[in-house]
């Protein structure tokens, strides 16, 4: 008999007698904490904490939030799923559903297949019910998920995890994945977590070229077990539920790496602005790390920036650029370390350029090449931006909508710059003008060029 978990199930918990004979989660102290099924959700958990916590400030300073921090403000509500057996020596003959909701409810139903079962309204609410199964026969294998109780009385979550109910002698794999990233590096903790779709088993590490497991884990109470990873490789895990059981089928393989270094940033401009601004204006650029719980750095250049952060999430942060002059136009890029001053600094990320523009020099000439402005899909359409001298900066600037964005830069070693939009398609339909700037004091801007409408065939 196996019990398979599509989606990753949460921890155990200790359980009392409900009036209804049924057993559920004590719902003034529930003896674990949820752990949600995907890394990132772990951190939306953290998100509701703190702002939580802030908003209360707000609102007691008789402040408002942003929309922005509205949008962040969210909790899990899937509901977990996962097995328990009366015996792990016959953990088939005699198996229960466990679903546990994020809320206390007492509305539970269970679903085999995609077909409603059972659907049970306690007297009392609680966190979690049970769902007897008995022994595992034909008419009890199947795909299972559950759903609790949301607001009315006719409200519901979304489905929980699927698990996966075989009946089968060898066990199915557990699924095994890394945690915070699938790299170790000076000052990280890197985890494995191995789940399976049983409470109560063992679990079992393996690297790729060991003869021997490298670490058990009793799980007693849990249906995963974690890993602290201290060396590279391939590992996989797998569990048992006895000690002298055969072990399950070992999960897919994941690869941790050795990273000398922290690996670099994205760095983006907010969709709100864009990359050539007027003095005066602001922009806001986004730092984005791939692991959560770091500090952040912006840079122009060399030097490292204060200006003002905000954040919505603890994997990001949001740098306001707030009345930009002509004299910060240039690259910015961001860097991350882990929240010990000890430990150094990532790679950088990869440059973004702000362009600041006055509009106090003659426009350019912009011109195109073929002189025909409806070229057919697939073609090579180039746009010749012609200023004054050489030395310049020079931006083609596309209008979307309300917004102008830039879709390319360069400094040519004349007075002219060559843009090329290959293999164009009507997505490349749009009218589109060119800039140019100084690149040393005063950092003076042009006016921009007359506009050139380019229509690709079929827009």
């Amino acid at each position: 008999m196996g019990v398979r978990p599509l989606s990753p199930p949460s921890a155990g918990s200790r359980l009392l007698r409900t009036n209804s004979g049924k057993r559920s989660v004590s719902s003034a102290a529930p003896a674990v904490s949820l752990r949600p099924y995907h890394p990132d959700t772990y951190w939306a958990g953290m998100r509701l904490t703190t702002m939580s916590m802030q908003m209360v400030f707000l609102l007691l300073w008789g402040l408002s939030l942003s929309p922005v921090l509205e949008a962040a403000i969210a909790f899990e509500t899937q509901p977990i799923l996962w097995a328990e057996a009366e015996s792990l020596l016959e953990p088939w003959a005699n198996m229960t559903l466990t679903c546990r909701a994020r809320l206390q409810t007492p509305n539970f139903q269970l679903f085999r297949d995609g077909v409603p079962q059972e659907h049970v309204h306690l007297d009392l609410i609680t966190m979690q019910h049970q769902f007897p199964l008995g022994a595992v026969t034909g008419d009890t294998r199947g795909l299972y998920r559950c759903r609790s109780g949301l607001g009315s009385e006719s409200g519901w979550t979304q489905l929980s995890n699927l698990l996966e109910v075989t009946g089968a002698e060898s066990l199915p794999p557990p699924l095994l994945s890394s945690e915070p990233v699938s790299w170790i590096a000076p000052g990280l903790n890197t985890t494995l977590l191995c789940r399976g779709g049983f409470l109560g088993v063992t679990f079992l590490l393996r690297r790729t070229g060991d003869d021997q497991f490298l670490e058990v884990a009793e799980a007693s109470e849990d249906v995963e077990a974690t890993f602290l990873v201290h060396q590279a490789g391939n590992y996989s895990c797998s569990y048992r539920t006895h000690a002298a059981g055969t072990p399950s089928e070992p999960s897919a393989t994941v690869t941790v790496e050795d990273l000398a270094a922290l690996p670099s940033p994205t760095l983006s401009v907010n969709r709100e602005a864009a990359e050539v601004l007027r003095p005066g204006e602001g922009a806001t650029l986004v730092c984005q790390a791939p692991l959560s719980g770091v500090d952040f750095q912006l840079r122009r250049g060399e030097e490292a920036l204060q200006v003002p952060m905000s954040s919505t999430s603890p994997d990001r942060i949001f740098f306001q650029l707030n009345a930009l002059a002509l004299g910060d136009s240039g690259l910015y890029t961001c860097r991350y370390r882990l929240r010990d001053e000890r430990t150094p600094w990532s790679a950088d990320s990869a440059p973004v350029e702000l362009l600041l523009i006055d509009e106090t020099l003659p426009a350019p000439e912009l011109s195109a090449e073929p002189v025909t402005l409806r070229p057919a899909p697939g073609a090579l359409v180039q746009l010749r931006c012609r200023g004054p001298r050489a030395g310049l900066r020079f931006a083609l600037v596309r209008k979307e909508a309300e917004r102008c964005r830039v879709h390319g830069l360069q400094s040519p070693a004349g007075a002219e710059a060559l843009f090329e939009l290959r293999d164009v398609s009507l997505l490349d339909s749009a009218n589109y003008s060119c800039v140019y700037a100084n690149t040393a004091p005063p950092f003076a801007g042009s006016a921009p060029s007359a506009r050139v409408e380019l229509r690709v065939d079929g827009s």
